[in-house]
């Protein structure tokens, strides 16, 4: 199976998210260049703790609020959480290759990730272990392109500048979020007191 892993703090999950989560789906399917074939699923992937030593939200709280999102051929990975990995993802590569070693796994990231990716735990070795497509971000080129990294590309796709960070600073702000988060996750958010 091709699958797509869709990594990230999700905190929180967000309509920008969804969106990605869609067109790679949707633009990938029509086997271009750029992704090399369709995915069959995208399995989101979040944190269990960040790279860079952010703070994020408790990891079961994530979780809850990416099941609150229902996309189909999408499903939740709990791998990071279940090995208690650090965010850095060559070390997730060995546990892909023992528990799925008849799928073909690409990694998702933004071209906002581009710029310092190059201070990725063993970035060099997880390019020529993986595959990575780039999908567009709203204010961010499409560079430094490694060898090993395909950009997501199609006249079509629409990119967005909404981020979790900018969701927390709006609730932080008592501004609303709707139309940035499904009503579920709102809800949650909502429910328990989150990024007050």
């Amino acid at each position: 199976m091709r699958i797509a892993l869709f990594g990230g703090s999700f905190n929180p999950p967000h309509i920008g998210h969804i969106l990605v989560a869609q067109q790679v789906l949707d633009f990938s399917a029509q086997g271009g260049s750029a992704s090399g074939g369709g995915f069959e699923k995208i399995w989101w992937l979040p944190d269990y703790l960040h790279s860079f030593d952010k703070p994020l939200a408790p990891v079961a709280q994530r979780l809850a609020m990416l099941g609150c999102i229902t996309l189909p051929k999408t499903q939740i990975s709990t791998l990071m959480a279940d090995h208690k990995l650090d965010g850095n993802t060559i070390k997730l590569v060995p546990i892909l290759k023992k528990n799925y070693p008849d799928d073909i796994f690409t990694f998702i990231i933004g071209s906002d990730q581009l710029p310092t990716f190059h201070k990725w735990g063993s970035w060099k070795e997880l390019l020529k272990k993986m595959p990575f497509l780039v999908v567009p971000r709203a204010g961010y080129l499409l560079e430094p392109l490694y060898d090993g990294m395909k950009v997501l590309d199609n006249k079509l796709f629409i990119t967005t500048n909404i981020s979790s960070s900018m969701v927390r600073a709006r609730i932080a702000q008592k501004l609303a979020i709707t139309h940035l988060v499904t009503p579920e996750v709102e809800k949650y958010i909502k429910n328990n007191n989150l990024y007050t």
